[in-house]
């Protein structure tokens, strides 16, 4: 039995749906990612020596503007609570990998910017990533699958979140 089998036309629900199936569905899509991301890490941690979420800092930031981002923009992108997100910036300004710069036109923010050391890292994991997820996710799914399945994210990205593209 649905709870949806009473949608009405153009609500975009479709009462062919069963709630049990969207539900699986949502659950492949969470457990998909959650596999796929624990092989991507345990990879990179192996090589390189650093957390997740290490990774995802440096990642972001390389392929930034000048290698730079504003602090509080990093975290909410990283999704981590500002105290996390202090917590792996400390880690990683100790590793030599950041540096935090003041903004010359506002005392409020502040950057978080790489290295060259930090620099040169970066440029290694995410060549690394690009090949674990050639691996992972495109010799898998195709490319074909794969854009659709960036698309179908950046779709719900655009839907229900804070982010701008």
């Amino acid at each position: 039995m649905t709870s949806d089998s009473t949608a009405r036309p153009g609500t975009g629900v479709d009462p062919r749906t069963d709630d049990d199936e969207i539900i699986t569905w949502w659950g492949l899509v969470i457990e998909g990612y959650h596999v796929t991301q624990a092989k991507v890490d345990a990879e990179l941690s192996d090589r390189f020596k650093l957390a997740p979420a290490s990774f995802d800092i440096l990642l972001r930031l390389v392929r930034s503007p000048d290698c730079r981002l504003p602090m509080t923009r990093l975290a909410r992108e990283a999704a981590l609570s500002s105290g996390g997100f202090t917590k792996v910036a400390d880690r990683l300004a100790a590793a030599d990998l950041i540096r935090r710069e003041p903004c010359d036109t506002d005392r409020r923010v502040t950057y978080a910017a790489l290295t060259d050391h930090g620099r040169h890292i970066a440029e290694q994991a995410r060549a690394a990533v690009a090949v674990i997820l050639r691996e992972r996710v495109l010799d898998v799914l195709g490319v074909e699958r794969s854009g659709e399945l960036a698309t179908a994210m950046r779709t719900l990205r655009s839907a229900n979140g804070d982010c701008k593209e």
